[in-house]
C-alpha cells in the first residue's frame, strides 16, 4: 500500500503503466566541425588542449559530434585563425588572443597584458568577475564567441645570446617577442619581432634576431633553443598568467542545440584546467634538465623591471584616452588586479615565499 502511494504521488505510475522511461537526451543529428590550431603537433602542452577538447566532446555525443583538430599552417597561417573563425572559414579555433593586437589592443587582454593578472587571478576575473562578459562583448564584433581553453602560468622571460645587466642592454636588442609585450619593449629601446615558434631556433641561430621568449622550460626545451641562447631569464613579466582561448564563430555556434552547447562548454573547461596542470607537473623537471645542460637562468635585474612597468602603466593611459573598447575593459581589469593583489599578498605570496625560504 505505502508502495502504491509512493508512485502515484511520484508522478511515476504512468511511466511504470506504459512500461517505458522517460527520454532525457534528445538525438540529435550528426555533426562535424574543424579546429584551426595556431600551434604546433610537436606542442603537446598548448595542441594538446585542443586535442583533448575535440575528444571529449566526441565522447559526450556519443560521437555524434565530431571536431577535427588541424595545426598552424594546415588549414590556415598560424595568426590568421581568427579570420578564419570570423569568415566561418572554420567553426572554431584556438589561440592566444593577444596575437590579434594589431586589429586592437583590447585583444590583448583577453589573453595576458605586462604586468597582468596571474593565471588564477585571471580565471578569477573571466568567470566570476566581469571578464568573459566583457570579452565576449568585444569579441561580438568580430563574429566569435570565446570559450577559456588553457593557460600557461607565468611565463619564462626568454631566452639571450648576452647576458642582459642593465637597461643598457636592451638598447637596440632584437626580440622575438609576443603580441603586444612588443609595444612595451620597443619603449624600452628594444626590437620586437612577431616570429612563429617554428622559426625561432633559426632566427636566433643566424643572429636574426638577439632574443626570444616563448613559453617556459618544457616547451622551451624542445625547440632547442638552450643550444644558441645560453641566458634564460626570468620572470616573463610580459605574460603573468595568459590564457588561451577557443573562438567560435558566432552563427556556427547559435545553430547547435542546447546539448552540444553545453558540451563545447564543459569540454573548454576541461581543458583549461588540464593545460596549466600539465605545465606546472613538468616544468621542474625539464628547467632541471636545462641547468645541467648548462643553461644560466637568471633574474632580470630590477632596473629594468621597473622601467618595464613604468612603460607598461604610461602605454595602457594612452590608450586608454583613445581606444573606447581598451579603455571599457582595462578599468575593469585593472580594477579586479588590484583587489586580487591586496588578498594574494597575504595568503598565497606569503606561503608560498616561505615554503621556497626552507629545503623542502
Amino acid at each position: 500500500m505505502q508502495r502504491r502511494r509512493f508512485i502515484q504521488h511520484s508522478g511515476l505510475a504512468g511511466v511504470l503503466a506504459a512500461g517505458s522511461a522517460p527520454t532525457i537526451v534528445h538525438a540529435q543529428a550528426n555533426l562535424r566541425w574543424r579546429l584551426a590550431s595556431s600551434f604546433p603537433k610537436s606542442l603537446d602542452t598548448i595542441f594538446g588542449a585542443a586535442e583533448l577538447f575535440a575528444k571529449k566532446v566526441g565522447e559526450m555525443s556519443g560521437g555524434k559530434f565530431q571536431i577535427s583538430v588541424h595545426p598552424a599552417g594546415e588549414l590556415l597561417p598560424p595568426f590568421g585563425v581568427v579570420d578564419g573563425v570570423q569568415a566561418a572559414t572554420v567553426e572554431m579555433a584556438h589561440t592566444v588572443p593577444y596575437y590579434y593586437f594589431g586589429k586592437d589592443e583590447t585583444f590583448a587582454i583577453g589573453a595576458a597584458i605586462p604586468f597582468g593578472l596571474n593565471s588564477r587571478q585571471m580565471s578569477a576575473w573571466t568567470f566570476h568577475g566581469n571578464g568573459l562578459k566583457l570579452m565576449r562583448e568585444f569579441y561580438a564584433k568580430y563574429n566569435i564567441i570565446n570559450f577559456p581553453g588553457g593557460n600557461t602560468g607565468v611565463q619564462m622571460g626568454g631566452w639571450y645570446r648576452k647576458e642582459i645587466k642593465s637597461m643598457a642592454d636592451m638598447k637596440g636588442l632584437k626580440m622575438r617577442i609576443g603580441g603586444f609585450a612588443g609595444r612595451v619593449i620597443e619603449r624600452m629601446g628594444a626590437v620586437s619581432q612577431n616570429i612563429p615558434g617554428g622559426e625561432v631556433y633559426q632566427a636566433l641561430e643566424k643572429g636574426t634576431i638577439d632574443a626570444a621568449e616563448w613559453i617556459g622550460p618544457y616547451d622551451d626545451e624542445k625547440f632547442g633553443f638552450y643550444k644558441v641562447a645560453p641566458f634564460y631569464y626570468y620572470p616573463g613579466w610580459w605574460e603573468g598568467g595568459p590564457q588561451i582561448d577557443f573562438f567560435v564563430n558566432t552563427q556556427a555556434y547559435a545553430k547547435l542545440p542546447a546539448e552540444y552547447k553545453g558540451m563545447i562548454e564543459s569540454a573548454s573547461a576541461l581543458a583549461h584546467i588540464d593545460m596549466q596542470s600539465r605545465y606546472d607537473a613538468k616544468n621542474p623537471a625539464a628547467l632541471k634538465a636545462l641547468v645541467k645542460a648548462g643553461v644560466k637562468v637568471l633574474p632580470f635585474p630590477k632596473p629594468v623591471l621597473d622601467e618595464a612597468f613604468k612603460q607598461s602603466m604610461q602605454l595602457y593611459d594612452e590608450l586608454s584616452a583613445k581606444n573606447p573598447n581598451w579603455k571599457k575593459v582595462y578599468a575593469d581589469y585593472a580594477a579586479f588586479r588590484r583587489e586580487q593583489n591586496l588578498w594574494f599578498r597575504f595568503a598565497e605570496a606569503s606561503f608560498d615565499r616561505y615554503l621556497q625560504s626552507i629545503k623542502l
